[in-house]
């Protein structure tokens, strides 16, 4: 890890190798091909089965795989595809070509659009499996975003939901630019769906990150709306105008995201934005980048526990700061021991390339990273609390428009003292004290998104005389 100062979540690297163009979809379309050709030992030669889809154009965009059958998910353009472990083709859904075009807000069905229409390939963006209620979430780049929730037992549609302005996600149709985490439902409660997604620009119609309603209804009409959604705070947050009219070409392009103890992680890539480079306009050539981690409670539907670190690896005196791809998975026995953690603890996987620009180019030298949880927890708690000392600064330019430096913690402390006497004189004189002295200290602090800490005092001592 890096100095103290920096505050930043860093790995030396464990290794570093060419990766070529563009490395993190090198590695995810490598993992794709490896798992899309199956090898058969026979009579000691090897003969191999593989999966095709029916065009060339159609790449495979994502694929999961069922931890309990072995089934494969793939998402590809116009298609869904489910395969099974030997690679044979059981069944496929159709997500398009469909009439459309981006101007259109929403789909036909819902609202005729004056735009003219051309037959547009729907790119697969999001392929989750909701294991609690054995259904797969696939999410295109058609009509603005849209989804499906399918059967998993045969892609059947189970519900598409697009009757409401909040259920079209985005319409980014670059790969690795949106990901999802899905909280399953629990003791009688429903899901949750976090999103994050690039937004092209559309800052006022997309959120860059929120938190979906997964009904276990698939018919209800909740499903997708956002956790919460009032005039004063809703499970969202948007990245202002202000910014994109400062640095025209800002996004945050989110790499992957996970479900790990009490917290919901995205990994993400964005431009920076210092305060002397925000009146920055030009091009996405010219601008830095930074990889981050992004971290929210489970149950935080008002993104008060919002944090973002910066993240990365360094080796040989060289800076890996452009995310590719990551990956989070348990650590074998003797990776465990040298990381000195259990077998049974969450150990995140992430490849970078060198440098901090092109990152939609980024340069062939990459680095493969290996982070704990528990290092990055404990990073995390690090820098909150040499926040409330006044250390720092919150990191969130992007968000509030300016760097905004952390405020130590103040303590108020308010002592209230009453002293009442009362003396009664009879025939005969009894006299009677009783000092009661009764101290309470109260101490609540909380955390909210923008790092604000607020200490309350109270100390009361009441004295009667009688």
């Amino acid at each position: 890890m890096e100095g103290r100062r920096s505050r930043r979540v860093t790995r030396r690297s464990s290794r570093t190798s060419p990766a070529g163009p563009r490395g993190g979809a090198v590695l995810a379309m490598l993992g794709l091909w490896l798992l899309a050709v199956a090898a058969t030992v026979c009579q000691g030669q090897i003969t191999f089965t593989s999966f095709h889809p029916e065009s060339r154009e159609w790449a495979f965009n994502h694929l999961t795989v069922h931890q309990t059958t072995g089934a494969l998910y793939i998402g590809a353009v116009n298609r869904v595809y489910k395969l099974s472990g030997n690679l044979t083709l059981m069944v496929s859904h159709d997500t398009g070509p469909e009439d459309d075009n981006k101007a259109c807000y929403p789909p036909l069905i819902v609202q005729p659009c004056s735009e003219p229409l051309t037959s547009t390939n729907n790119v697969n963006k999001l392929l989750l499996i909701d294991y609690s209620q054995n259904r797969l979430l696939a999410c295109g780049s058609l009509y603005q975003g849209v989804c499906k929730l399918l059967r998993l037992d045969d892609l059947f549609i189970l519900v598409e939901p697009s009757h409401k302005k909040e259920h079209y996600l985005s319409s980014v149709n670059q790969t690795g630019t949106m990901y999802g985490v899905i909280v399953p439902s629990s003791k009688g409660q429903d899901g949750t769906l976090f999103i994050g997604t690039a937004v092209d620009g559309k800052q006022d119609y997309f959120p860059t990150i929120s938190s979906r309603q997964l009904p276990r209804d698939p018919e209800s009409s909740a499903m997708l709306d956002y956790e919460l959604h009032t005039d004063f705070v809703s499970s969202l947050i948007k990245i202002p105008s202000d910014t994109l009219a400062l640095v025209s070409h800002f996004d945050i392009y989110y790499v992957y995201g996970f479900a790990s103890g009490s917290f919901v992680y995205f990994l993400t890539v964005q431009p920076e934005t210092p305060e002397n480079s925000m009146s920055s306009g030009g091009s996405s050539n010219d601008l830095f980048y930074t990889s981050r981690i992004v971290r929210l409670c489970k149950d935080d539907h008002k993104f008060h526990s919002y944090v973002s670190l910066p993240v990365g690896c360094v080796r040989n005196g060289v800076e890996y700061r452009l995310l590719q791809a990551a990956y989070l998975a348990k650590p074998g026995r003797v990776l465990a021991a040298s990381l000195n953690i259990s077998a049974t603890d969450d150990v995140l996987f992430t490849v970078f390339s060198k440098g901090q620009k092109q990152y939609h180019r980024p340069p062939d030298d990459s680095a493969l990273c290996v982070f704990t949880i528990k290092d990055i927890n404990a990073r995390i708690k690090e820098r909150l609390q040499s926040c409330y000392q006044g250390e720092g600064n919150l990191e969130l330019n992007w968000l509030l428009g300016k760097d905004v430096q952390c405020t130590k913690a103040v303590r108020h402390t308010h002592t209230h003292t009453h002293t009442h006497t009362h003396t009664h004189t009879h025939t005969h004189t009894h006299t009677h004290t009783h000092t009661h002295t009764h101290t309470h200290t109260h101490t609540h602090t909380h955390t909210h998104t923008h790092t604000h800490t607020h200490t309350h005092t109270h100390t009361h001592t009441h004295t009667h005389t009688h």
